[in-house]
């Protein structure tokens, strides 16, 4: 796959589709581009190229750990310059979970930059907000502490980041332990602070002046609640809410494999938004 140079950081895209409007999707999680593609490859046979990469932090991309901003602001602005670089903007941006975090802000800070946002497994709430801060930063916080960042390098996300890209553990050995844990605390609390709001990392007022249209299928566990969409939805004005599971488990996080048997219906609820949406505009 290629490496693009962003901001000082290699990260690993791939482009699938040869030809159609630019569409740039990412996964949940800190998961890298394949976790996506059961998605991306259908929307490409639609007529779309589709744009996933791995994030700073994330699957064979660089491990950086520094910034002032949160790191979805940080990969926010990583997506807008790989996506300049390709000369594919404007461009639909979407993801799921921690990838629909990354769409929201990218419309925030770039909304020259979207013709449209497709949003699924929308997060919110204080139970999503303290579980995956910890998920996210937490844990990491603990082991630097507990350990340096020998101890964080056998923690499971970066050794998987370490086998993907054998670099990232001269990077990560490199920080001062201290540094990594006020890098870390800072991004923790940014992400606590969202307890409160109706999506992780935006405001209703946020929501609110978000113009482009907007697709949103909720999600159907505790993390991303079917109600957390239907309040994205209510704020947000040019949106339509889409269902794919109509009934919530009681589980922190459901499968991804449920979600993946649904590739073809999750596919065909986002092409036909985008076909409505281009017959509007040109009427």
């Amino acid at each position: 796959m290629p490496i693009a140079q962003v901001r000082g950081v290699n990260i690993n895209y791939e482009v699938i589709g040869k030809r159609g409007p630019w569409m740039a999707l990412s996964p949940g999680g800190r998961r890298a581009l394949g976790e996506i593609k059961y998605l991306a490859e259908p929307l490409a046979q639609a007529g779309y190229r589709v744009l996933l990469h791995d994030r700073r932090n994330c699957g064979a991309s660089d491990v950086v750990i520094d910034g002032t901003d949160s790191e979805y602001e940080i990969w926010a602005d990583d997506l807008y310059e790989l996506l300049s670089g390709l000369n594919a903007l404007p461009a639909i941006v979407g993801g799921s979970s921690s990838g629909c975090r990354l769409a929201i802000l990218f419309a925030l800070r770039r909304p020259a930059s979207v013709r449209a946002l497709l949003l699924w497994r929308v997060t919110g709430g204080a139970f999503a907000a303290q579980r995956l801060a910890e998920n996210y930063y937490g844990q990491y916080i603990k082991a630097a502490r507990e350990g340096g960042m020998a101890a964080v390098c056998e923690t499971a996300h970066f050794r998987e980041r370490i086998d993907s890209n054998p670099e990232n553990r001269d990077r990560l050995m490199g920080m001062d332990p201290e540094r990594f844990i006020s890098v870390m605390t800072h991004w923790r609390d940014y992400f606590l602070k969202g307890a409160d709001l109706p999506v992780i990392g935006a405001s209703a007022d946020d929501l609110e002046s978000i113009s482009v249209p907007v697709c949103i299928i909720p999600g159907n566990d505790k993390t991303h609640g079917l109600q957390t969409g239907k309040i994205a939805h209510e704020l947000i004005p040019n949106s339509e809410l889409h269902h794919l599971f109509t009934e919530q488990l009681d589980v922190d996080v459901g499968p991804i494999e449920e979600w993946q048997a649904k590739a073809q219906e999750h596919a065909g609820i986002l092409v036909d938004f985008l076909r409505r949406q281009r017959m509007s505009a040109a009427a």
